[in-house]
């Protein structure tokens, strides 16, 4: 792999940048850094704008950013809950955002798109930590199955049309994501925002215990979204090929100690509880990240306590207009 890498700000000079969801919790992290390495010209299309799922809105959203770049991290995107209660949407919204997103753009000349997938795309039960190669290996873990595959299929159509047309499309496959300014909200949150949530609600009112969901043993990789954007757009810069990469921070913790390292850092003191008839998902998740490294010189730098202290900071200092 080449190692001449190109110099940011002259690789970003003139180049006209739309990133979808880019007004979303990864998208603000990816402004910042798009910002911080010399772009100037980042479109951010709106849900309220641009609906996305529609082919008309698409053309139109292309027509108006006309972008040298794609950056795709628009998504439906929620816990074990909300995938288990919606599952027809999130297949059928995230395929429909970006398979004919992509395929638009190639039709305009597009130079470049990179596609962000989920770590939900893995086989349940993929060895740890998880490579890339065995992508392909299983059916993804039930409860967010129809999400994983969806997105999957961005790797295929990037396969695909570079096979056929040329078209430089890469394939990103991130892990969980935390940090400031994540999803809060209970109903669709991710594990970190929503035990932090419950953690620092329950401490203020008292509370003797908090129930969590599942028994604590599913092992996860959190990653700072700081770090994920970082590596987002050095991807952007600095790789042109084929295979899918994995961005992580190649750590690994239990849900339970997560649990109790958070009521540390929050303060709360009571019992936690487990409702072990509430599902699990997937019982460990850990990437390899040795491509990013060695694809585009990428690795990620956040300390995963410190990245939980700025997260729980920042929620104390934005309640009031968190739902």
């Amino acid at each position: 792999m080449d190692k001449n890498y190109p110099v940011p700000q002259e690789f970003w000079a003139g180049k006209r940048v739309c990133v979808t969801g880019g007004a979303g919790f990864l998208g603000s992290f990816v402004q910042q850094v798009l910002r911080a390495r010399g772009a100037t010209e980042i479109f951010i299309p709106t849900i309220e704008e641009y609906d996305l799922t529609d082919i008309e809105d698409i053309r139109r959203m292309l027509e108006d950013a006309k972008p040298h770049i794609v950056i795709h991290l628009a998504a439906l995107a929620g816990g074990i809950g909300a995938n288990r209660a919606r599952p027809a949407e999130f297949f059928y919204k995230n395929l429909m955002m970006g398979v004919p997103l992509m395929h638009e753009s190639w039709a305009r000349g597009v130079e470049k798109f990179v596609a962000i997938g989920t770590i939900c795309a893995y086989p349940k039960f993929t060895p740890v930590p998880f490579k890339e190669e065995n992508l392909w290996d299983g059916y993804p873990e039930e409860t967010n199955a129809p999400y994983g595959l969806a997105k999957k299929m961005l790797l295929v159509q990037a396969q695909a049309y570079r096979q056929q047309y040329g078209f430089d499309a890469i394939y990103l496959l991130p892990v969980n994501l935390y940090g400031p300014r994540d999803n809060f909200n209970l109903e669709t949150s991710h594990v970190i925002p929503a035990l932090i949530r419950k953690m620092v609600e329950a401490q203020e009112r008292g509370d003797e215990q908090v129930v969590l969901w599942g028994d604590g043993s599913p092992t996860r990789e959190f990653f700072y979204a700081g770090d994920a954007a970082l590596g987002i757009v050095m991807a952007a810069e600095r790789y042109n090929g084929p295979e899918p990469v994995n961005l992580g921070a190649g750590m690994e913790i239990s849900i339970k100690d997560l649990a109790h390292l958070i009521a540390r850092l929050t303060g709360f003191e009571g019992e936690i509880v487990w409702d072990t008839g509430k599902p699990n998902g997937q019982p460990r998740r850990r990437l390899d990240v040795t491509r990013a490294k060695e694809y585009f010189g990428f690795e990620a730098q956040m300390p995963f306590e410190e990245g939980l202290r700025r997260t729980i900071s920042w929620f104390r200092e934005n309640r009031e207009r968190i739902r």
